[in-house]
């Protein structure tokens, strides 16, 4: 039988995972339990309930769910674990102290609450468990650069709003085995990432081609193949370029290994975001943050949109301009070309994806079908074959 009262008093001298508190299931589970110890039938009732509602909207486990939010907590000890920092004995004793605290708590079970209700009607239930916290925790901190903390431990895809990454809670799905053709593409694409991922260099990266020859699902598939081993993907608009300091400073330290993406890169002569970018290629990023590379995707192999008045203006100097704007896809340090697909690499494409999606058709059939699909479409690539489908299964195979 545990003894409420003292858990109560020992929750509220967490100081590692004093944010725990703001956790709406915590918190509840806390106001519920304090209200089972009062004479107050109602009010026990009430926030009993209210406490197994919210935990019931994510599990029924109170001990695995308690679990889940101290490893994604961001604390103070995880993030100088993850900064490579000592901790000190004096911090290592708290965790564990609090490790243990938490524990209880997260084994007390529904019945030994709901007992003290002066009320003989239903109430629902919850499950626990006996899990080891500590054991558990330190094989997190372990793998520390696999699993990461706070958001980077939930998600693994995000953006810029506000000046803040924010995560993507549903992300693009698409997979490596998903995309056909271009293998030896996206085989540079990977190996490149691999070296990032093991801590060796690795350079950023400029996807370049045609129009829907799966450059943006490349870098998608990559980031979801490889979250499992530390992987995580900040996407950038271009507008947002002079955000990459502030997220460098973000991530620099961080123990997981970041893509930043960039997709449909171009810019116009006198873009201010030009400057920004080249810097960033000629080292800056790199020589500050050893854990972030930059991918860009752009259907130009020039990224400057280039004018003939431009041309003929009137600096004089301006054949060395043109040069510099006419050079920043150069300054990649990995420059991978897709190419739109000849007849028999589409038809290709199209055999596979109605493989994928369990499309039966005889192959003449789809093969004449999928050619007048392109050339109604303005031509062939991989974004037309699954369109076209996709435009198949939505008909009932029989278009």
């Amino acid at each position: 039988m545990n003894d409420l009262n003292k858990l109560l008093v020992d929750a509220r001298t967490l100081v590692i995972f004093k944010s725990l508190h703001q956790q709406p299931v915590f918190r509840k589970f806390l106001e519920a339990v304090q209200a089972c110890l009062g004479d107050d039938t109602d009010k026990s009732i009430e926030k009993y309930c209210d406490f197994v509602c919210e935990l019931y909207a994510y599990s029924d486990d109170l001990t695995s769910y308690i679990l889940k939010l101290v490893l994604e907590n961001e604390n103070l000890f995880m993030l100088r674990r993850g900064e490579g920092k000592h901790t000190g004995r004096l911090l290592e004793e708290c965790l564990a102290n609090e490790l243990e605290i938490i524990q209880e708590l997260s084994e007390i079970p529904s019945a030994e609450i709901t007992s003290k209700i002066n009320y003989d009607g239903f109430l629902p239930a919850y499950k626990i468990q006996k899990l080891d916290f500590s054991q558990i925790y330190a094989d997190r901190i372990h793998q520390i650069s696999k699993f990461g903390y706070g958001i980077y431990s939930q998600f693994h895809v995000f953006v810029i709003e506000n000046s803040k990454i924010v995560p993507v809670e549903f992300p693009d799905p698409i997979r490596l085995e998903q995309l056909c053709n271009y293998e030896l593409e996206r085989e540079q694409v990977i190996k490149n990432t691999l070296a990032l991922i093991n801590g060796k260099p690795a350079n950023n990266v400029l996807l370049y081609g045609d129009c829907g020859t799966g450059k943006s699902s490349t870098v998608k598939a990559i980031a979801n193949e490889y979250a499992p081993q530390g992987l995580r993907l900040i996407e950038l608009k271009k507008k947002q370029l002079h955000e990459l300091p502030t997220i460098v400073e973000t991530v620099s330290r961080n123990p997981l290994k970041f893509i930043i993406f960039i997709d449909d890169l171009s810019f116009t002569e006198d873009d201010d975001d030009f400057a920004a970018l080249k810097a960033i290629l000629e080292g800056s990023v790199s020589s500050s943050a050893a854990n972030l590379v930059i991918y860009a995707t752009s259907n130009r192999r020039h990224l400057v949109r280039e004018t003939f008045s431009a041309r003929q203006g009137d600096e004089i100097h301006f054949k060395d301009t043109m040069q510099e704007l006419l050079s920043l896809s150069d300054r990649f340090g990995l420059t991978v070309t897709f190419q739109k697909p000849d007849k028999k690499t589409f038809l290709e494409v199209v055999s596979s994806l109605a493989k994928q999606y369990e499309l039966e058709m005889p192959k003449d059939e789809l093969d004449m079908k999928a050619e007048a699909f392109a050339l109604a479409r303005g031509g062939r690539s991989p974004r037309v074959a699954k369109q076209f489908i996709e435009y198949l299964k939505g008909c009932g195979d029989n278009a």
